[in-house]
């Protein structure tokens, strides 16, 4: 069992345009790939984990969203960083397309998408982390017993102040490279892994 730290991806590693329905709004942040080859370099393995919830209100369609992430996990092999999952939630419950329209467990900030990527790749929880902009993205962590680092891109530059009652970030830093440095810095997988003089 292996370690992995799951991403959000609107707000955390491309700029949140609301629904995003087609390929040409996809705004990957600068630092977004640096972030990822920072943690898979320590030893991490990466999963992107994000809510569709366009899908279940008919402004998106799941072959569309697939080839976002076919694009994005695309770019990201093409700098030489390897996505091991991407784990979307389709569902809400008053879904205007009536075959999403259910109580799931994979919608944040439920444990959903993490636990099927734990079952589906064998990672180990108890060593992973979260990185998101929004609280429910912690929570979503803090049920299946990962730890959670709250970035203050996307909705974070709003939400990062307010936890709600029960969350609590590790740490709250200004965007996902923050994060991941905070993560090889704090939680080495090996010894080389921390800075000279950092631990946990």
């Amino acid at each position: 069992m292996t370690p992995a730290v799951f991403f959000d991806r609107d707000g955390t590693l491309n700029e949140d345009v609301g629904y995003l329905d087609r390929l040409e709004r996809l705004r990957i942040y600068p630092f977004a790939t640096e972030a990822l080859r920072v943690v898979s370099r320590a030893g991490y393995r990466i999963v992107v984990v994000t809510s569709q919830a366009g899908i279940a209100h008919g402004v998106i369609d799941e072959p569309t969203v697939d080839g976002i992430h076919a694009h994005m996990l695309a770019r990201f092999a093409d700098a030489g960083v390897h996505v091991d999952g991407v784990y979307y939630c389709p569902h809400h419950p008053d879904a205007k397309v009536e075959r999403y329209r259910v109580t799931c467990d994979c919608a944040k900030p439920k444990p959903g998408l993490v636990l099927q990527a734990a079952r589906d790749l064998d990672l180990d929880l108890a060593r992973s982390f979260v990185v998101g902009d929004r609280w429910r993205d912690v929570l979503m962590g803090q049920g299946a017993g990962v730890r959670g680092v709250i970035v203050r891109t996307g909705y974070g530059g709003t939400e990062a102040d307010v936890p709600p009652p029960g969350a609590r970030a590790e740490a709250v830093v200004a965007n996902a490279m923050e994060a991941a440095s905070w993560i090889v810095r704090h939680a080495p997988l090996t010894p080389e892994a921390a800075a000279p003089g950092e631990g946990p």
